[in-house]
């Protein structure tokens, strides 16, 4: 057979890969041949269009939602997450073989969309893609102005916020320089004052503002666009721009971009006299979903939602001793539970948009809930790590491999180390993974742990406020997660029947698992 797949996570760094390189194993060592496109955070390669008309069956292993899909109209097709093409490649492979056997149509031949392919992804699993496809196209801005706002500390010290924002540091007063919306500066205020006052660190600390700022935008215009396509951006990215401005911040954005993807695609699918046709996606579409969202948003939405995220924010601030902990250990079971999965990316969307709202400060629980999230997301693949050195006769030869590669992917916040290993036992592993996440939550929490960068792993750690008891909550995390693991795989290990001497001289011995 000759198959195409593609698959796409909502992250695009890890699953992707890895479920593209599972898919092309099982493949070839069933023998057919496969090609797959990656639509990974580094672009993709689009499959040429004779390999798509010669496939026999496609493979649709993603999260998020496949961009230009149509290219397989007609063809018999296999959805799954990319979780699955990653643990169980052999069998969607045997399914799209068994869906092409089925379909008893040359492959060059052009038929119509097959409905049932559209029709077998329930409502949840739509709603999850195109939540995630925002995801992924904010994380990148994520990365890039957490880590800008983070060098702008590291060069510039607590004192930067001041310097920038106003107030008094070390007996000097500061003017506003610039401003409280972070595309605008201070009126008068030019780059040189700002420079001037607050050097270049400040400059790269109001860069990483203005990426920050493009967060809720980013995930609003992209949901949109993951709805209704291109119709979608402008009334998404529009709606995600009055979600920031007025307070309503994360839940605002998911909102927004949920009705504009919504209303763009009613508007682009309503019937129109022959001559509107043209003019429809430039002026139709896009004024109509825009006074359409951005009204509603306005009138009806943005308040509740503002006075939400504002209570929220507000509740969490508040919280101190052990309810403080246990916030800190919910975020650790999430961070591990799926590592990488819509349960992580909750968790983790959770704290940025908390650090976007304390953008501006220096402290807070917005910070701890960061700081708690990155070491409960670095502890698993260290933990693996840890347990493929310690007992590498409980793993096998690819595992302990996989292990060597785990140190730096932990150390860098790739949650996703640890999936191979998750993969391949996942009643040991997931199990172990939480525990010892929920422990490292937990511990940087007491600590009161403050981190302003929402990735990086260790290269951030000089942003980290109480580095060295952060640092120990990693530690203890890592060895309780490896402790489990290798408790729970040498138990399996263990023969279940004990046999007397006798009975040894006339029965096999047992073999470990």
């Amino acid at each position: 057979m000759k198959l195409v797949a593609v698959t796409s996570c909502p992250t695009g760094i890890a699953h992707t890969y890895m479920a593209a390189e599972a898919l092309e194993v099982a493949a070839v060592e069933a023998g057919h041949e496969i090609v797959v496109d990656t639509q990974g955070s580094a672009g993709s390669t689009p499959i040429p269009a004779a390999v798509i008309a010669a496939a026999d069956a496609v493979i649709f292993a993603a999260d998020v939602d496949v961009r230009d899909k149509e290219r397989f109209a007609g063809k018999p097709l296999i959805r799954s997450g990319v979780k699955r093409a990653i643990s169980d490649g052999d069998a969607m492979i045997a399914e799209a073989v068994s869906a092409a056997a089925a379909h008893h149509v040359p492959s060059a031949t052009p038929v119509a969309v097959a409905p049932a392919a559209e029709s077998s992804v329930g409502f949840g699993t739509k709603l999850r893609q195109w939540l995630m496809t925002g995801v992924s196209y904010m994380i990148p801005f994520v990365a890039a102005g957490g880590l800008l706002i983070a060098i702008g500390f590291l060069f510039g010290g607590d004192e930067i916020v001041t310097k920038l924002y106003g107030g008094t540091f070390d007996g000097v007063t500061y003017q506003d320089v610039a401003g409280s919306f972070p595309l605008g500066f201070g009126t008068g205020t030019t780059i040189d004052t700002l420079i001037g006052q607050a050097g270049y660190a400040g400059l790269l600390f109001v860069i990483g503002k203005i990426a920050f700022f493009m967060l809720v935008p980013v995930l609003s215009g992209y949901i949109a666009y993951a709805i209704a396509d291109r119709p979608g951006l402008v009334p998404g990215i529009v709606g995600g721009l009055i979600a920031a401005a007025i307070g309503a911040g994360f839940l605002g954005g998911l909102v927004s971009g949920l009705l504009a993807g919504a209303v763009a695609y009613s508007v682009a699918r309503t019937p129109v006299p022959k001559a509107l046709r043209a003019i429809m996606p430039v002026v139709v579409i896009p004024l109509v979903s825009t006074i359409v969202v951005g009204l509603t948003m306005f009138v009806v939405v943005g308040r509740p939602i503002t006075a939400a995220t504002t209570g929220l924010t507000d509740f969490l601030s508040g919280l101190t001793g052990t309810n403080k902990i246990l916030l800190g250990v919910l975020l650790g079971l999430m961070m591990a539970f799926d590592l990488g999965g819509p349960v992580n990316k909750v968790a983790y969307a959770f704290a940025t948009a908390g650090l976007t709202a304390a953008g501006n400060a220096v402290s807070g629980a917005p910070l701890e809930i960061m700081a708690a999230v990155m070491a409960a997301g670095m502890t698993p693949p260290l933990a693996m790590a840890l347990a493929t050195v310690v007992r590498p006769k409980l793993f096998n030869e690819v595992e302990r491999e996989n292990g060597k590669a785990a140190w730096l992917l932990g150390a860098t916040f790739v949650s996703e180390g640890a999936i191979p290993f998750a993969a391949a036992d996942p009643f040991r592993v997931i199990p172990s993974m939480m525990v010892g996440s929920a422990a490292t939550g937990g511990l940087s929490m007491a600590f009161s742990a403050t981190l302003r960068a929402p990735h990086g792993g260790v290269f951030v750690f000089p942003v980290v406020g109480h580095v060295a008891l952060y640092v120990l909550a990693i530690v203890v995390g890592t060895a309780v997660s490896a402790g489990s693991v290798i408790a729970l795989k040498s138990a399996r290990s263990r023969p279940a029947v004990t046999t007397t001497a006798a009975e040894a001289a006339v029965t096999p011995t047992a073999v470990p698992a």
